[in-house]
């Protein structure tokens, strides 16, 4: 993983379940991680393993959802994309990035967790 959270970033995320009672819309979305045109948005954190949040996985806004999610499976993610150099095929490796510009915001403040039907009462 590109740029991981430090443990201080981890400590600001609410535990699991601690705001299960907050509305969709009104959840803090704490950090941001992404991949190509996959997204993962962080309201809660165990403390060792387990996010809980949305994803949007390679755009698909019809299959995107709440859940929860392994940190460790983000962390060792990896794919390789395939480009062309100077008239040559080439596989680059590529991981999973946190948002280092995001600011913690509500849900329904979000782009993506919008457009793909995250927000609902």
């Amino acid at each position: 993983m590109f740029n991981p959270p430090t443990d201080t970033e981890l400590a600001k995320v609410p535990r699991l379940y601690e705001t299960e009672d907050v509305p969709a819309r009104d959840k803090v979305i704490h950090l941001h991680f992404f991949l190509g045109n996959s997204y993962w948005f962080i309201a809660e954190f165990d403390g060792e393993d387990t996010f809980f949040g949305f994803v949007c996985l390679n755009g698909w806004q019809d299959c995107a959802e709440w859940g929860y999610i392994s940190f460790k499976e983000l962390r060792e993610l990896r794919v390789r994309q395939p480009i062309d150099i100077d008239g040559q095929k080439a596989l680059i490796p590529l991981e999973v990035d946190m948002d280092l510009n995001w600011t913690p915001k509500k849900a329904s403040d979000v782009l993506w967790i919008v457009k793909c039907g995250g927000i609902y009462d």
